[in-house]
């Protein structure tokens, strides 16, 4: 999981969002509409990286359509440690 944290974060384009919504969604559980008022992002970018997260395996979602409802996975969960060094990293 570690390998696939430091890829979908850092090591294609769109890391800088990924990590932005994984931020978000850490705090509460979000759906694609909501993620785009706050992160001031269009929703289709949106809705892509949150494709590639639940693709990888770092965020899984509960409903179908407009309505699903985001959260971190709990692989995710349980390499946080991994996801703040990214974090770190990233944002000196």
């Amino acid at each position: 999981m570690e390998g696939v944290l430091w890829y979908v974060l850092t090591g294609t384009r769109g890391g800088e969002n990924r990590i932005r919504i994984l931020r978000e969604l850490a705090d509460r559980p979000r759906n694609a509409n909501r993620l785009a008022e706050e992160l001031g992002l269009d929703y289709k970018t949106v809705r892509h990286h949150l494709g590639v997260l639940v693709e990888n395996g770092v965020v899984e979602h509960s409903g179908n359509g407009y309505g699903s409802v985001y959260i971190p996975s709990q692989r995710a969960r349980s390499h946080w440690a991994t996801i703040e060094q990214i974090i770190e990293q990233t944002t000196e």
